[in-house]
């Protein structure tokens, strides 16, 4: 072969490198994530959703990418960011935070697979057909956290049971709120409770509702299991001490932040499995072939500094019901 030949061969090797590469590259799908608050409030739960890709095999910068979009609690920029996840011609969107993020999402594509993460019932949201058989290109993770009110209004009247009149705080925005909200109201009057609801979606109505709260003489609170709640934990949790009121929240978190108590499905486990979907849909199975998913672990957390302050006493079947002591 001639030298002159030879480095012909050479040369149009060289330059197909590249294009190998980008095509190589191209081919690794993309995730796009999509979420309704900020990646401060929700690095925990983001860690179980790539700890589940992870189980499936695919690893963040290795063999999957992700293109986040943090709305920062401006709900209405979801439908933009989902637009742009759609344009961008992503693998798979998964739709956290609320039902309205999921929404947002399915209203973007009916095409693109959809995992989502709800509070709410995801049929009665529309969603999804059914639990079993979602149909479309939509499944998930269903919370529960809605469904739970009744359990939780009774926890808090264990641990305060001289309490008869509950401050229930609510944001009328949320579409899970009217759920939760029948549950809670149905309950109380069998636990002889009387509840004074007060609406709250910004940081200045939570201040009102509180002022009222205050104002009505309630002996204790019940906060709506809602994302916008739990972007303002420390917010609620010093008005509740500031008030000496003992609280009932819908996430681990306020607790955390000094907050009295919460029973919630356990949102590390159930991020876990909103991976794990992720992934198997990118092996190939489809959303309609995947049951919706509901929570199998729970959390009831008491946090002993506010038990301390607030003057009260666990007792034996409570202590033994609990799954996490704060100090």
């Amino acid at each position: 072969m001639r030298r002159r030949d030879f480095m012909k061969i050479i040369g149009s090797a060289a330059a197909a490198w590249p294009l190998t590469t980008r095509a190589q590259q191209a081919r690794i799908p993309v995730i796009g994530f999509l979420n309704g608050q900020s990646l401060a409030e929700f690095a925990a739960y983001l860690a179980a959703f790539r700890e589940g890709l992870n189980e499936t095999g695919y690893v963040e910068h290795r063999n999957v990418d992700i293109e986040y979009r943090w709305a920062g609690g401006q709900v209405d920029r979801l439908p933009a960011f989902a637009a742009d996840l759609v344009h961008r011609q992503v693998s798979v969107i998964v739709a956290t935070g609320n039902v309205t993020t999921a929404l947002a999402a399915k209203a973007a594509t009916a095409t693109i697979p959809i995992v989502f993460t709800t509070a709410g019932d995801p049929v009665g949201h529309g969603l999804v057909a059914s639990f079993n058989r979602p149909g479309g290109n939509v499944t998930g993770v269903d919370f529960l956290v809605s469904e739970l009110g009744s359990k939780r209004l009774q926890l808090l009247h264990e641990l305060v049971p001289a309490a008869t009149a509950i401050g229930f705080l609510v944001n009328p925005t949320a579409p899970s709120s009217q759920f939760e909200t029948n549950d809670v109201e149905a309950a109380a009057p069998v636990l002889g409770l009387r509840l004074h609801v007060e609406n709250a979606s910004s940081e200045r109505e939570i201040d009102a509702a509180f002022a009222s709260f205050v104002q009505q003489r309630v002996n204790a609170l019940f906060v709506g299991a809602d994302a916008f709640f739990s972007a303002r934990r420390d917010q609620l949790a010093a008005l509740a001490a500031r008030h000496a009121l003992p609280a009932s929240f819908g996430t681990r978190d306020i607790v955390a932040a000094g907050g009295l108590m919460s029973y919630s499905p356990s949102l590390t486990d159930a991020f876990r499995q909103v991976g794990v979907y992720t992934g198997r849909i990118l092996k190939g199975e489809k959303p309609a072939d995947l049951p919706v998913m509901q929570p199998t672990k729970f959390e009831f957390v008491i946090n002993l500094k506010t038990v301390k302050a607030l003057g009260l006493t666990i007792s034996r079947t409570l202590l033994a019901a609990t799954t996490e002591l704060v100090e």
